[in-house]
């Protein structure tokens, strides 16, 4: 069975690949404005401003359609509570006007570093949703980005990752 899924994923990843248009890989950075939201959240909380950084590979389908996954590590959680994620946001980006894009898809988290009060350990997986725009001016590009979590970040505690992401990133080709 491990075998089948493994070739099934090949033959999706070559197929993508070989009618693809245009492939580029990049790196992007920037900053995140982090918070928590849900019932067990309290509104008076501060939310976190971290950093992103990480690579992005965008697969061009036609001249109006790509799939963007990138790696990212992301500095999240609130003031005093830091929760860092290697996410694996996997986009499909719409073109327009020739250097604009809208973007939206899955975001797959997994917690890498966390600081949060002693007998409370985090969720190792974090499922969230991205929504964003974009531009591009040659090799360079920007992102404004809205991550919204479908999964409580702590066990039985109803409180959900909410992140708000600028950034800026290059594709060297």
């Amino acid at each position: 069975m491990k075998k089948l899924f493994l070739l099934a994923i090949a033959v999706i990843g070559f197929s993508i690949s070989s009618n693809a248009q245009d492939i580029k890989l990049g790196f992007k950075g920037g900053v995140n404005f982090a918070t928590l939201n849900g019932d067990n959240v309290n509104d008076n909380l501060d939310g976190r401003t971290g950093y992103h950084i990480g690579a992005v590979v965008q697969i061009g389908l036609s001249d109006m359609f790509a799939v963007q996954p990138e790696l990212i590590y992301s500095a999240q959680g609130i003031e005093n509570t830091d929760i860092d994620y290697l996410n694996l946001p996997v986009l499909v980006k719409f073109k327009f006007a020739k250097f604009f894009s809208a973007e939206a898809g899955p975001q797959f988290g997994f917690v890498v570093n966390d600081n949060y009060p002693a007998g409370t350990d985090p969720e190792s997986f974090d499922l969230s949703a991205a929504v964003g725009a974009g531009v591009e001016f040659g090799s360079f590009f920007g992102q404004l980005r809205y991550n919204i979590g479908f999964t409580d970040i702590v066990d039985n505690v109803e409180a959900k990752n909410s992140v708000f992401q600028v950034s800026v990133g290059y594709y060297i080709f």
